[in-house]
């Protein structure tokens, strides 16, 4: 699924060092200094690259990197870390989704058609930032003239200056009053334009993504939807003639272009479960599906030219970084030509008690901070004693010991246990103190103790 959000750094991002890449990633993700070093070096070589001659910069490939490590450790959390620190397009898929091409699979191109609507979407949202303030305006001018009455019957005495002027004072009236909102409850008629969803059926042996870029041209009138009267209030139809002001400011051949470079030079995809398509050691017989996969991906992350709705994209520039648990593979069990693609190598460690504590108090995004701001929506003050987090760690470890292991996301199973009962008595609570000592947390979670089966505590 794509996922991008807007970084908001202190530091420029070509100008971060990879010590100060490190500390970024500090912010977020505990521990793990290994797979921090290794992206670090990986995206400060990207902006080294884009500093050389166009010669030299086209034979310099980027070092992708390869993440083994358990289940809820960090890994697809510093791959996008590092993207909102770089401002790329960032997406991640799971490698095993491509095992069923022609059932419920997809096709391995479809992560980079995929990247490239990301980059064109991040495109646009800066374009559309830097007109806003100019389809504002547009957008009053056009709702300003439906809102203003005609002019009256002219008299033998007014000039045309005079009625200028009448027209003027008129609506800079209705100006301030639009900006104050006195206009709020007044409702004015726009044609509103009605997208059409137009049904169809895809032939035998197409794909989606081929039917979607060859179809608009196709076809132009199909998707282009009515105009319909509508009667909308004087905020929603400002809302929309900013919108349609905005497209009106926004040369989208131009954002393609911008897009297609900026995913070609500085785009990363997170290849998940890549463990998944790795042929098991001891297993009999070719595995016929997991490595008709690798074979798949191979090309795209050799380098290769994918056909899309916006342009032909380059993967060669693309930067890779594919994670596994290689419980029961190896990385050597992936083919050798996948193998060399990913030069970097770096091992994530399992996360033990100490690292909880951190992982619950340190991070921007703590999740002790997260729950002590939800219940402060109720009007709760939530308290965590030392020792409350100490043993919140302490079960966390006890039950990743006991049954599957999967990391740092224990803390959020036990943490919903512990919570219980205040996040559901929250609003009706009298007393709006809650303390979290060890006593309460040692009370809540007693059952995980007792019970050594602990099925119901698996995620």
């Amino acid at each position: 699924m794509p996922i991008f959000l807007p970084a908001s750094t202190e530091i420029a991002a070509d100008a971060l060092t990879p010590r100060q890449i490190v500390a970024e990633l500090d912010k977020h993700v505990v521990g793990q200094a290994a797979a921090k070093r290794a992206v670090a070096i990986a995206l400060r070589n990207r902006m080294r690259r884009q500093k050389l001659s166009p010669e030299l910069a086209e034979d310099v490939a980027p070092k992708n990197i390869l993440m083994i490590g358990p289940t809820g450790v960090g890994k697809t959390e510093i791959a996008r870390r590092l993207a909102r620190l770089a401002q790329s397009p960032f997406i991640k898929v799971e490698a095993s989704k491509f095992t069923e091409i022609g059932y419920v699979g997809r096709d391995v191109e479809s992560m980079v058609r995929d990247l490239t609507e990301l980059g064109v979407s991040m495109i646009r949202d800066e374009k559309v930032a830097e007109v806003r303030g100019k389809a504002a305006q547009n957008a009053e001018d056009r709702l300003l003239d439906i809102l203003l009455p005609p002019p009256s019957p002219l008299r033998p005495e007014d000039t045309a200056e005079t009625i200028r002027e009448q027209q003027g004072r008129t609506r800079e009236h209705l100006r301030d009053q639009l900006r104050a909102g006195r206009l709020d409850s007044r409702s004015v008629e726009l044609d509103v334009m009605q997208k059409s969803f137009p049904s169809f059926e895809i032939i035998a042996g197409s794909n989606v993504e081929e039917v979607d870029i060859n179809l608009k041209d196709m076809l132009p009138g199909l998707f282009q939807g009515k105009n319909k009267r509508r009667k909308l209030k004087v905020p929603e139809a400002l809302e929309y003639l900013a919108q349609e002001e905005e497209q009106k400011l926004i040369d989208m051949d131009s954002v393609a272009k911008a897009a297609v470079v900026r995913v070609e030079q500085s785009g990363i995809i997170f290849v998940d479960e890549i463990d998944k398509i790795a042929g098991r050691e001891g297993s009999h017989g070719p595995e016929v599906s997991r490595e008709g996969v690798q074979r798949d991906i191979l090309p795209i992350v050799e380098g290769t030219t994918v056909n899309t709705k916006y342009g032909m994209v380059k993967t060669d520039h693309i930067l890779f970084i594919a994670a596994g648990a290689f419980h029961v593979s190896k990385p050597s069990d992936l083919i050798p030509e996948l193998q060399g693609r990913f030069p970097i190598r770096v091992e994530l460690e399992p996360l033990g008690k100490d690292e909880f504590v951190r992982i619950l108090t340190e991070p921007r995004s703590a999740l002790v901070k997260q729950y002590i701001a939800l219940m402060e929506t109720e009007g709760i003050d939530l308290r965590f004693t030392d020792d409350a987090i100490l043993k919140i760690a302490d079960f966390a470890t006890l039950v990743n010991d006991r049954t599957e292991n999967i990391g740092a996301r224990r803390l959020h199973t036990v943490m919903e246990k512990l919570l219980d009962e205040v996040s559901f008595e929250g609003p009706d609570l009298v007393e709006k103190v809650v303390v979290i000592d060890e006593a309460y947390v040692s009370r809540m979670l007693a059952a995980i103790v007792k019970n050594e089966d602990l099925s119901r505590y698996i995620l």
